[in-house]
């Protein structure tokens, strides 16, 4: 019989990316958690880099025009793809999702190695974030893409980009279906040295 696993363990153990989400809404308190758990990340000189900004539904409209235009941009390289149904699946990434959080760190344009530790401070704040959510069977998604690096994503979600950088959303809610993934072993990723 195999060991026993704390509920730690088998909380990073099980955790997988959830691309739909139920509409059932989840709990302020949830959230909350969720939000405490990123906030206690590990971060070098306590420079606490990261930001959280939860978009309502007005949010999510004011970014709909861009999230259009970028979705239309990469149709449009692809061949024989249909673009409208291309720009509504987009459009749909962010409107679905019950909970979704834009996740910013502070740039140190004149500090490249600080900049560099805050991003990986951010980088644990957020997975701390999608561990708590996993633990109250909450499923999530941390995506990137242009629409991270757009001024125009800047604006609308009033970052100041000169300050910060957003590194990625957040989608979050209770899970349609959780994926079969297969992972490499960390024998494969593991080097001994003596």
């Amino acid at each position: 019989m195999g060991e026993m696993m704390s509920v730690v363990q088998e909380n990073i153990l099980t955790r997988r990316t959830i691309y739909k989400f139920t509409e059932k809404e989840v709990p302020e308190s949830i959230v909350n958690q969720a939000l405490m758990a990123a906030s206690k990340a590990p971060c070098h000189k306590h420079t606490h880099p990261w930001r959280f900004y939860i978009l309502g539904q007005e949010s999510r409209k004011g970014l709909i025009p861009l999230i259009s235009k970028l979705a239309k941009l990469k149709s449009m390289k692809l061949v024989s793809r249909d673009v409208d149904k291309d720009v509504e699946r987009a459009i749909k990434k962010i409107t679905q999702p019950p909970i979704l959080i834009a996740i910013t760190s502070k740039k140190s344009p004149e500090d490249k190695f600080r900049e560099k530790e805050d991003y990986a401070a951010s980088v644990c704040a957020l997975h701390n974030m999608v561990l708590s959510f996993w633990d109250n069977d909450i499923g999530s998604q941390w995506s990137s893409g242009s629409i991270t690096s757009d001024s125009e994503t800047y604006r609308v979600l009033s970052i100041n980009q000169q300050d910060e950088e957003i590194i990625g959303f957040l989608k979050a809610g209770y899970p349609e279906s959780v994926p079969n993934v297969k992972k490499p072993s960390f024998e494969e990723q593991t080097v001994y040295l003596n």
